[in-house]
């Protein structure tokens, strides 16, 4: 039987708890037979965003249940136009009939994104396989009030879901700040101070009539790399952001942590140097002091660097490869910097793999080796358990709105995350 958008809706807001570990494939466990439905459907639906387009065969495969029930699975939501079929797959030298693999279909409705961050707002739709469209900027400064800063995010989301063919599964908002995930609000914003105590899932519900999650930039940024970049398939994963500030955020046994009321994952504000420099929180040697661009331009002009003020990680490695000296050491210093803190949470989470974002990305593998090799130096090596890091080299506000996508991904396919 065909199914509405609005079934799928319901269907995709049920629970889901199957998860892959680490880089290896696990079996889709299906609910009993008197539970087949919504669960069973979206546990395939997550399986095919952990392992890629699949054909039946290998659904049945994974599941361990014969083609026939996969088939009773997916068709409804190949009729519906949820899922697609691509081109067929040759049989193997074992013989047998052609497959063709099943993936989301490009055309079904989309997530809108919102991204917030002081001065600058953006918004798009994004596409269940993570392509972006209807891109829509706006900015405000730190004078506007709270009102017109709201309105002007609800006008430049009207642009965007002015070119939707589909009314979204909802909206997604990734906001720099502190932020109540519970209650949709954000708390607070520093340099924006028309975004603080904005009841904005609210506000959005009352406008569009659509569900809106909203949370903190990088628990957006871990959920975009989860559902859509570096993070799938993984079970166990953090995501580190950096740039004039630094913010993280942990997937734990297939789980975002969150936290009371979502304040938990202030990584940037865990202690690394006791007495150590004046941080904006108020508090003395948080990891932020020492691994921002702050950190690298105060030391960038203490060692006497042209243009000190502007200096990024990306413009360091092309200094090291003009042949400056005192380059090569700042990068040492720095990826050491980033790697203490990176050493807290894996002697303390254990989550072995490690995704950075923002203006460390930029230093590509020559960076994330070195932070490897600090880290390691720091920590006690256990055995299977080899720390990766890697970096997100996308552009950052497409990222960053591919993460606010993922918040809604999140509900559809696992409430609990």
């Amino acid at each position: 039987m065909k199914l509405s958008w609005q079934a799928d809706r319901k269907m995709m807001k049920s629970s889901l708890q199957s998860e892959p570990d680490g880089h290896e494939k696990r079996s889709i466990t299906l609910a009993s037979p008197s539970l087949i439905g919504s669960v069973n459907r979206l546990r395939i639906l997550q399986a095919l965003y952990d392992h890629g387009p699949m054909s039946r065969v290998e659904m049945a495969r994974l599941a361990t249940v014969n083609r026939t029930t996969v088939t009773g699975i997916v068709q409804p939501l190949l009729a519906d136009g949820l899922l697609v079929e691509g081109d067929a797959v040759p049989p193997s030298v074992l013989g047998g009939k052609p497959a063709r693999r099943l993936f989301f279909n490009p055309g079904a409705p989309a997530i809108a994104a919102v991204l917030l961050l002081p001065g600058r707002i953006r918004t798009c739709l994004v596409t269940l396989t993570g392509e972006i469209s209807a891109f829509y900027a706006s900015s405000f400064s730190q004078s506007d009030t709270s009102e017109a800063v709201a309105a002007l995010i609800g006008d430049t989301l009207a642009k965007t879901l002015s070119e939707a063919l589909h009314p979204p599964f909802g909206i997604g908002v990734a906001a720099g700040g502190m932020v109540d995930s519970d209650r949709g609000v954000i708390v607070t914003v520093n340099l924006a101070p028309a975004l603080n105590n904005l009841a904005l899932a609210d506000r959005l519900w009352t406008r569009f009539k659509l569900p809106a999650t909203i949370d903190h930039h990088p628990r957006a940024l871990l959920l975009g790399d989860r559902w859509f970049g570096l993070g799938r398939g993984l079970h166990n994963f953090a995501a580190i952001y950096t740039g004039e500030v630094l913010g993280g955020a942990l997937y734990l046994d297939g789980q975002v942590y969150r936290g009371l009321s979502g304040s938990g994952g202030e990584l940037g504000h865990t202690i690394v140097q006791i007495d150590g420099n004046l941080c904006n929180c108020g508090n003395r040697g948080c990891w932020e002091t020492v691994a921002t661009l702050s950190w690298l331009r105060a030391e960038a002009r203490s060692r006497g660097f042209d243009a000190p003020d502007t200096l990024t990680t990306r413009r360091l490695l092309a200094l090291i490869a003009d042949g400056v000296a005192e380059a090569e050491v700042l990068l040492d210093r720095y990826a050491r910097n980033l790697a203490v803190g990176i050493a807290n949470l894996q002697q303390t989470m254990s989550p072995n793999e490690f995704v950075l974002h923002g203006d460390a990305a930029a230093g590509g593998e020559t960076l994330a080796v070195r932070i490897k090799q600090h880290v390691e130096s720091l920590t006690r090596p256990r055995p299977n358990q080899e720390i990766h890091i890697v970096m997100n080299h996308g552009n950052e506000d497409h990222v960053a709105l591919k993460g606010a996508a993922g918040l809604v991904l999140s509900k559809m396919l696992n409430p609990a995350m």
